[in-house]
C-alpha cells in the first residue's frame, strides 16, 4: 500500500496550505474535529477554476450552516490528494475521475460523495484545451506525435483525453511525449517554448489565451458529452464511521454547486482569492458546469478509455465508486 501511495503521488509538488474560512488546524491529522457543533473536516483541493463551488460554499456560509468549518490544503493534482484522503490527512478530496478509478483498480478504499463538475460539451468552448503558443505549426491534435506535451499529471484524466484527441484527429497518442507539470506553470513554459503544447483548464486556460496562445482541441468534450469530469471523495473507512459528517458534507456542497451554477460572476471573482490570475484576464474565463448529479454514461465511456490506455490493473467497481 505504501508503494501505491508512492505512485500515486509521484511528481507532485509539496503540498500547501491554504486558509478557506478558518486555518484552525485544530483536528488531528487522523480525523476531523468538533468544537461547539461545528465540526471542522480537512479538504484536499487543486488551485483552478473547478472547485469555486467550495470557496463560494465557504463565502455565503453554507458549510457552516450545515455544522462544518473547512481547512483547505491545496495539491497539484488529484493523484496527489487520493493517499492523503486514505491516510486520513484529509477528510475529503476532489481529484478528476480518472485519479479515483485507478485508485478503486489498485483496491485502494476511496469513495465519490458529491459531484465535481462537468465539462461543456461544446468544441472549442470547454474549461480545458490542448494550446499552443500563438503561430505555432501545430494545428490539430494529430500534429502532437513527436512533441512535449503538459499534463498537471501523469496517467490521469487529463492524459486520457488528450490522448482521445489525437485518436480522433487520425494520430499515435504513444508517440506523444507527456510531461508533468503544474496548471499555474504551462502557461509560462508554452510562451518560453519549454513545451509543444499543454493540456491547460481554467484559469491557466484564460493566462494561456491573453498570451496569444491558441486552442487545437477540446479533449474533455472529445472524450464524452456532457462529461463527469471530478468528484468530491472520502475514504470508505472515514464515510462508513462519520455518515453524518459525510451527509453534511454531501448537502452543503450540493448548495455551493447551485450557487455557483447560478452566479458566474461571483465565481469568477471568488477564483482571485485562491488563483494567481490577473484581474484582467477574469472575462475570458470559460466556466465548466456543475451539475447536481454525475452523468456515469460518460464515466463508464471515460473507464473504457483507461483499461485501453492500460491504466488500470482491474477494471474499477464503478458501483463501489459512486454515490
Amino acid at each position: 500500500m505504501r508503494r501505491l501511495f508512492a505512485g500515486l503521488a509521484a511528481g507532485t509538488f509539496l503540498l500547501a496550505t491554504a486558509a478557506c474560512g478558518s486555518s484552525d488546524d485544530s483536528g488531528t491529522s487522523t480525523g476531523s474535529s468538533s468544537s461547539g457543533g461545528t465540526t471542522t473536516v480537512k479538504l484536499g483541493l487543486i488551485p483552478i477554476v473547478d472547485v469555486a463551488p467550495v470557496y463560494l460554499g465557504v463565502k455565503q456560509g453554507f458549510y457552516e450552516k450545515h455544522g462544518l468549518k473547512l481547512s483547505i490544503t491545496t495539491a497539484q493534482g488529484g493523484a496527489a490528494i487520493v493517499p492523503g484522503v486514505v491516510s486520513g490527512q484529509f477528510q475529503f478530496g476532489f481529484s478528476n475521475m480518472t485519479s479515483l478509478m485507478v485508485a478503486r483498480s489498485n483496491n485502494v478504499p476511496v469513495q465519490a460523495v458529491s459531484n465535481g463538475i462537468a465539462s461543456t460539451g461544446v468544441q472549442g468552448k470547454d474549461f480545458g484545451a490542448i494550446t499552443v503558443k500563438k503561430d505555432s505549426p501545430l494545428k490539430s491534435a494529430k500534429d502532437l506525435e513527436g512533441k512535449k506535451v503538459a499534463i498537471n499529471t501523469l496517467k490521469n484524466i487529463n492524459e486520457t483525453a488528450v490522448r482521445e484527441s489525437v485518436r480522433k484527429a487520425g494520430g499515435d497518442p504513444d508517440r506523444v511525449k507527456f510531461v508533468e507539470l503544474a496548471f499555474d506553470q504551462m502557461p509560462a513554459a508554452l510562451d518560453s517554448g519549454q513545451i509543444d503544447a499543454a493540456m491547460v483548464v481554467e484559469p491557466a486556460l484564460a493566462t494561456v489565451k491573453s498570451q496569444g496562445g491558441v486552442e487545437i482541441a477540446s479533449p474533455l468534450v472529445d472524450v464524452a458529452p456532457n462529461l463527469t469530469v471530478a468528484m468530491y471523495f472520502t475514504s470508505t473507512q472515514y464515510a462508513q464511521k462519520n455518515p453524518d459528517v459525510v451527509k453534511k458534507f454531501q448537502e452543503a456542497t450540493a448548495e455551493s454547486l447551485a450557487y455557483a451554477d447560478a452566479h458566474p460572476d461571483e465565481v469568477r471573482q471568488i477564483v482571485t482569492t485562491y488563483t494567481k490570475i490577473p484581474t484582467s484576464v477574469l472575462t475570458q474565463v470559460t466556466l465548466p458546469k456543475w451539475p447536481a448529479e454525475a452523468n456515469r454514461s460518460s464515466i463508464e465511456a471515460l473507464e473504457k478509455l483507461g483499461e485501453r490506455d492500460k491504466l488500470f490493473k482491474s477494471t474499477p467497481d464503478l458501483d463501489k465508486l459512486l454515490p
